[in-house]
């Protein structure tokens, strides 16, 4: 075998591993891959139960039940559907009716969700009332807008 001939099969089967590597990373990465679904998404497409969904919207207001052991129920909407979720363990500080959550589970027969995490998120306008209190000291905040200048 000339010194090419080596230099190809060794270019030949390290492309071949890194293939191989490449397939099984990305078959790994789509059985865990979950995508975000809005309530509407999850009616109109009519999912079987059992399956591993996240869900985005609004707590729905007056939805919220707390019960026995952190047991909480509420329902996410998005204006048009909502869709039930229960959940098990400490909510987010920022949980509450009206704001926006993600929750991540199981869908159920009945179409609820069974969720296993609950994320709270925020107005992307959100600061710290340290950082409003520095810029207003700086006087760099705008009190109509509540915006940095």
């Amino acid at each position: 075998m000339t010194r090419k001939q080596r230099r190809l099969t060794l270019i030949g089967a390290s492309l071949g591993v890194l293939a191989v590597a490449l397939g099984l990373v990305l078959s790994a990465m789509r059985s865990s891959i979950v995508f975000f679904q809005s309530p509407t998404d999850v009616v109109e497409h009519r999912l079987a139960p059992g399956t591993r969904i996240r869900i985005g919207g609004l707590v729905k207001a007056g939805s919220v039940e707390r019960g026995d052991n952190l047991r909480v129920r509420f329902e996410v909407t998005d204006g048009k559907h909502d869709i039930p979720v229960r959940y098990q363990g400490i909510v987010p500080d920022l949980f509450r009716e009206g704001q926006g959550v993600v929750a991540e589970g199981k869908l159920e027969s009945g179409g609820a969700i069974e969720a296993d995490t609950v994320l709270a998120k925020h107005d992307e306008r959100y600061m710290p009332k340290e950082v409003v209190d520095a810029l207003k000291k700086s006087g760099r905040w705008q009190e109509e807008t509540g915006a940095p200048k």
